[in-house]
């Protein structure tokens, strides 16, 4: 038996890469793992750059449990409103279908690109207020195959 009073409870502000994957595995392999199918999680990445090779939008995310997650994406001011982000989506979406997922999910802030995501078909299912103060922080999914409306 572990004898609590001798642990050490620490805040980090710069957590050790290696701590936040011991954190993330000890989840994935434990209680999760006895509740669902494996996440087959993978990075996704979708660039675009200039022949040089400078970046200039980019979409960052990954795939897990049939889901694309799109965490990032961003395209250079100067490039904004020529249909690039949009390129971006698609073959990420593109990309999450062939690996097989069926759904996507984001977020956004209410300064940010709410009715760009909502014209490539996401739907609000939540929000929080107020977040950050002032403004308000959208999640959006969109079914990818299948029927919509899920």
């Amino acid at each position: 038996m572990i004898d609590t009073e001798r642990l050490v409870l620490a805040v980090d502000s710069a957590p050790e890469p290696e701590d936040l994957e011991a954190i993330h595995r000890g989840l994935s392999t434990s209680y999760e793992a006895d509740q669902v199918e494996p996440r087959d999680e993978k990075p996704l990445a979708v660039t675009l750059r200039t022949a040089d090779g400078r970046l200039r939008a980019g979409l960052s995310g990954r795939t897990y449990w049939g889901w694309l997650h799109v965490r990032h994406s961003w395209v250079d001011e100067e490039l904004r409103g020529l249909g690039l982000g949009r390129r971006l989506m698609e073959a990420a979406e593109e990309e999450a279908v062939r690996r097989g997922c069926r759904q996507s999910h984001l977020s956004t802030y209410s300064f940010q690109a709410l009715d760009f995501y909502r014209r490539l078909g996401y739907r609000v299912f939540g929000a929080l207020e107020d977040f950050p103060p002032g403004h308000r922080r959208f999640f959006l999914r969109k079914r990818l195959v299948g029927k919509e409306g899920g």
